[in-house]
């Protein structure tokens, strides 16, 4: 009996020690928690994989795991989704999963662009407290919600993500930090107030007034950037410069000796190359500064052409089919008497060259190849042209090596080296439109457009570029002739500020794949619509007849309280419009071209001279003029970053692709009189 009991005694004291050893031997052959190298940015895998893993989870990880999905969606564009899964996360977070939770309650109103929620969010939580990870996504969503308006903010946001990010991003980075510096004027950024240890930021404010004072001048700027380096070493500009001025020290002047000027003389669009050929030619034999006063015309020479009068010739673009040149029918409607607008300074001021040859080739007589071989062989060192749409679709096709400034702009836009696009147009026109109105800080844009492929194209162009600012919905509404406008009047209908979402403007929804087709999800009924009743700025594409009806209806239909400002294209702006019709305008603002709002008063009267009065030739007057300009600056439209010229046409600025934008001058009907809009 008694070794019994001791075995048993023995057996009982070693159970103890069996089941530690047991527990720790499982405890060192678990799993580790896979959710750590996810959470700090180290792997990311997609939706389905952490939809999965949280599923299979029922420990602490889970939350981890519902925190990645939610991300993970939220990449891949599926919003409503991660909205779905962040409503079901559980109260209980640890400050780790709660910083998480902040950051993606940022990125989701980020998603649904509601930006003024999502910087709220950011502005509610410390980076500090935030891995770095973490810290690079929230510097970016404060970048993010800026929508690209400079500002103190958005500088320091993008200081604070340099040092978090590398490779391409990092390139990304200092990209942006200079295209806000470059958006500002010399005088926003002196404003800036800093701390006294703010170096880098110091160092890129110091930068910008390099470039401002030196961008009319590639050999100086090349310097003046070499010595900006030296001062600012540790700097990340000066360690990896932006593209843009990387650019400048690759600057080679072109020759603007001979110039070969391509235009149509004959056929329907005759009267529009010959008011732009005597434009180009009175600015190069007066040597025309692009805002310099002219005292007198410049006197033409024997051959040159004057403006087609003849019974059986096209006098007015309005008499004309040239679908192919602007793709408008109607004639750009003619102006009305303007102050005279500010006169922005000419910042790419180098002299021109007067003594340039000039020969004039017509694109009507022949084909576009033949006319291209035929200046190629007369040693032309810049063609300025040609100005119909399918010769510069056929241009880009020849591949030509010459130097080209094109007077349109296809569809499609192909950046090449030897290029650059310069266009009078009604989508043109429009993007400027987009640009002013987001400006002035409207975020609900109506168009009301004709029913017609002019109103098709202005749409697209305004929702195209409306998306590029960051925008959301662009409604749309179309109206019909004038004695349709008159039936709405008379029954009493009105013009509700209601619409139709542009298709282009509409954010991207999830797809659903059925039997291994995928079919994209229809608008919502919420985004159907968008905007009823919230509009806060409405564009009018319309001829003057027709805004005088238009105004009134929206008035009968929304009140004359309605809260939306509007905008009109510079087809409602005619001569001759009297008192009544001003003051009936009251508030709306318009937009022209700086020649015909007073910018440039004796160069105005010499071309409505040239023209016979004709307002819609003098534009393309001026634009001949401006084309001249920009040919003597082509190689800084093409290498220099910031390239600026304020023009008769706008203020001309140039893009990466050497896509000329104009920035037209806004005016607006106050008490009866015509005001500057700012």
């Amino acid at each position: 009996m008694v070794p019994s009991i001791f075995y048993r005694s023995k057996a009982a004291r070693c159970l103890p020690l069996v089941l530690a050893t047991l527990f720790f031997a499982g405890c060192g052959t678990q799993a580790p928690d896979q959710t750590t190298p996810h959470m700090q940015g180290k792997a990311e895998a997609d939706s389905g994989y952490y939809l999965n893993q949280m599923q299979q989870a029922s420990d602490d990880s889970k939350t981890n795991w519902q925190l990645l999905a939610i991300r993970a969606l939220l990449k891949e564009g599926k919003t409503d989704r991660a909205i779905a899964l962040f409503n079901q996360l559980p109260q209980a977070l640890d400050d780790a999963q709660r910083n998480e939770q902040g950051l993606l309650d940022a990125e989701i109103k980020l998603a649904q662009r509601n930006y003024p929620a999502a910087t709220a969010q950011l502005n509610n939580m410390k980076p500090d407290a935030l891995d770095t990870a973490q810290q690079a996504r929230y510097w970016h969503a404060v970048i993010v919600a800026s929508e690209g308006r400079p500002s103190l903010t958005l500088l320091r946001a993008l200081i604070a993500e340099e040092p978090l990010v590398a490779g391409a991003d990092k390139q990304k980075n200092i990209d942006a930090t200079w295209q806000v510096l470059s958006q500002m004027t010399p005088e926003q950024a002196n404003a800036l107030v800093i701390n006294a240890d703010e170096n880098t930021l110091q160092g890129w404010l110091d930068l910008q007034r390099v470039w401002f004072d030196n961008r009319n001048d590639p050999e100086l700027m090349k310097a003046a950037i070499r010595d900006w380096q030296t001062r600012y070493p540790n700097n990340p500009g000066a360690k990896q410069l932006p593209t843009p001025l990387t650019n400048v020290q690759k600057y080679q002047p072109a020759s603007a000796n001979k110039i070969a000027l391509l235009l149509p003389l004959n056929g329907q669009a005759a009267v529009f190359g010959r008011a732009i050929q005597q434009g180009f030619e009175a600015a190069k034999n007066a040597a025309l500064s692009p805002v310099t006063p002219v005292s007198a015309p410049a006197a033409e020479p024997a051959s040159a052409p004057q403006p087609v009068q003849a019974p059986d010739a096209v006098a007015s673009p309005s008499q004309a089919a040239v679908n192919d040149l602007t793709n408008e029918t109607d004639a750009p409607a003619a102006q009305a008497e303007q102050p005279a607008a500010a006169q922005p300074a000419a910042t790419a001021a180098a002299p021109a060259n007067p003594g340039a040859e000039l020969k004039i080739y017509d694109t009507s007589s022949q084909p576009l190849a033949q006319v291209l071989t035929q200046v190629q062989q007369d040693g032309a060192s810049i063609v300025v042209g040609p100005l119909l749409k399918n010769s510069v679709d056929e241009l880009l096709k020849s591949n030509t090596p010459l130097n080209v400034l094109a007077l349109n702009q296809p569809e499609n836009v192909e950046s090449r080296a030897n290029i650059c696009y310069f266009a009078l147009s009604p989508e043109d026109e429009a993007r400027d439109a987009a640009n002013h109105m987001w400006q002035e800080g409207k975020r609900a844009p109506l168009l009301l457009v004709p029913r017609s492929a002019l109103g098709s194209r202005v749409t697209s162009a305004f929702a195209s570029e409306w998306s590029k600012l960051g925008g959301g919905i662009v409604l749309e509404q179309k109206f019909g002739s004038t004695a349709e406008l008159k039936m709405g009047i008379n029954s009493g209908s009105g013009i509700a500020l209601t619409g139709s979402p542009v298709s282009a403007s509409l954010p991207q929804q999830e797809a659903v794949t059925i039997g291994g087709l995928t079919i994209p999800a229809p608008p919502t009924d919420a985004q159907i619509t968008a905007g009823s009743g919230k509009v806060d700025g409405v564009y009018i594409v319309a001829t003057q007849d027709e805004v005088a009806l238009i105004k009134p209806m929206i008035a009968m239909r929304a009140g004359s309280q309605t809260g939306a400002t509007l905008y009109a294209s510079s087809r409602s702006a005619q001569g001759g419009a009297g008192a009544d019709f001003r003051l009936e305008m009251e508030g709306m603002q318009f937009s022209d071209i700086p020649m015909l709002t007073g910018a440039n008063p004796s160069l105005q009267q010499q071309a409505l001279s040239a023209v016979n009065n004709d307002y819609s030739l003098a534009r393309l007057y001026a634009m001949g003029v401006d084309a001249w300009s920009l040919a003597n600056h082509f190689s800084q439209m093409r290498q220099v970053p910031g390239f600026h010229l304020a023009g008769n046409t706008g203020e001309l600025t140039a893009t990466p692709e050497c896509v000329i934008k104009r920035k037209l001058t806004w005016l607006k009907y106050q008490q009866g009189q015509i005001v500057p809009a700012s």
